[in-house]
């Protein structure tokens, strides 16, 4: 997976009003619909600060549905109305981290949400946001520390529940993770479909990463049926069909996710899929156009970073500009994937002592990811460990998940070179 930041919008939309008369869900999407109710309810009452958050609150969730960050700009416009009718609503406070996060100012977030919770220490959903922001940050024991608050001040609730999944997934419980995720899937409203599908598009994603790749594609073709072209639910099961080896589908499922949310790190993993169905020249022509959009939004705090660092250190074969790229994101982030690009840009420009300290501190966490530990691997042989390295490439190859493969070549190439030494 990419950011994990999606994590917060479920959470949220859980919390928004009840529609009194909602449209028919075949006509407009959960969030469409709580956008019609929230202008309806400015219509009705435009003195009051009630609707204005509202649609806040929905066009954040469109933005989760279509991956349309205007709508997060807009729902900044409905925020500010808010305040204007009433400075310092609660409400607006939330709605405002919320937003931040949305937007990957991850250190802005934390602030904002530490002081929230200062004036509101019961909020559970504060605390979700100061989980979000210390996951996506690396302080992975504050943010299991906000989540067990969450599920303390209410047992069993769906924000706390999603979160604690996450991080169990981080922390190498990934079974324990999809459980967690099925309570929260089974008691999500039958209504809220893309929420559902969000839920089955995360189960699905855990059990590709366990190797049980017949079930995840079993999961993740429910999760687009519940939310027909649903990008998340795309690029997960494009994921599977590459590690089915059948590349021409993963290619098809990402140009419809790409087609439908046209992001960098969308753009990257279609070219990724070109290359491995043989389709050179697109393939080239794809990472061409990833580059410079995703160039474009480095300086951004939401950008495609990560994905960068892969293309210059695995792709374009410039060492120097993968490590410039991943010492910018490391410098404000210690997450597992941003220790993951900079060890590995490390280790393509031969500072390799650095790079095996980088992907251990990340697998430490407990993290079971077969792309890191093949990279562990790979350090740990260049610096002549062979028994390290050959440990993380039977852990990797071991999962059948994207990296799996890298690491089983690996592992052959090593075999018949002992083979011809004996």
């Amino acid at each position: 997976m990419k950011a994990k930041v999606a994590l917060l919008t479920f959470s949220f939309a859980l919390y928004a009003p009840a529609q009194n008369s909602p449209m028919p869900a075949l006509q407009l999407s959960p969030a469409e619909q709580s956008m019609a109710a929230a202008r309806k309810e400015i219509e009705n009452k435009p003195g009051q600060f009630a609707g204005y958050n509202q649609l806040a609150i929905a066009l954040s969730r469109r933005a989760r549905e279509t991956s349309d960050s205007s709508c997060y700009s807009q729902a900044e416009d409905a925020l500010k109305k808010s305040l204007e009718l009433a400075p310092g609503n609660l409400e607006s406070g939330k709605i405002h981290v919320w937003l931040l996060l949305g937007r990957h100012e991850f250190p802005s977030a934390l602030e904002a949400a530490k002081a929230l919770n200062k004036k509101n220490p019961d909020d559970v959903l504060v605390y979700g946001f100061m989980s979000d922001a210390n996951a996506e940050l690396g302080k992975y024991e504050e943010a299991e520390n906000a989540v067990q608050w969450m599920l303390n001040l209410r047992p069993g609730n769906l924000p706390g529940l999603t979160r604690a999944a996450y991080l169990r997934e981080l922390f190498g419980d990934v079974d324990g993770a999809y459980e967690l995720l099925d309570i929260a899937y089974k008691a999500t409203p039958p209504t809220e479909t893309e929420d559902r599908a969000w839920i089955l598009s995360q189960m699905g994603h855990l059990r590709f990463v366990a190797g049980k790749t017949d079930e995840a594609d079993n999961i993740l073709k429910q999760a687009l049926i519940i939310f027909p072209g649903y990008y998340y639910a795309q690029g997960n099961l494009a994921k599977v069909r590459i590690a089915q080896k059948r590349y021409e589908d993963a290619v098809v499922l990402m140009q419809q996710r790409y087609q439908a949310t046209p992001h960098a790190e969308n753009l990257y993993d279609l070219a990724e899929a070109l290359k491995l169905a043989g389709r050179e020249d697109e393939a080239k022509k794809t990472f061409a156009e990833f580059e410079a959009q995703s160039l474009a939004e480095s300086i951004r705090k939401d950008n495609s970073n990560h994905d960068l660092v892969f293309y210059y250190a695995d792709h374009a074969q410039q060492p120097a500009q993968a490590l410039k790229v991943a010492q910018q994101e490391y410098a404000w982030r210690h997450d597992v994937y941003t220790l993951d690009a900079y060890a590995w840009a490390l280790h393509v420009n031969g500072q390799d002592t650095e790079a095996r300290k980088q992907i251990e501190t990340a697998l430490a966490i407990g993290i079971r990811d077969a792309s890191l530990l093949d990279h562990a691997g790979e350090i740990a042989l260049k610096l002549g460990d062979q028994t390290a390295a050959e440990r993380y490439l039977k852990d990797s190859a071991a999962l059948h998940a994207n990296g799996s493969e890298q690491a089983r070549l690996r592992l052959a190439s090593l075999g018949q070179a002992a083979a011809v030494n004996r």
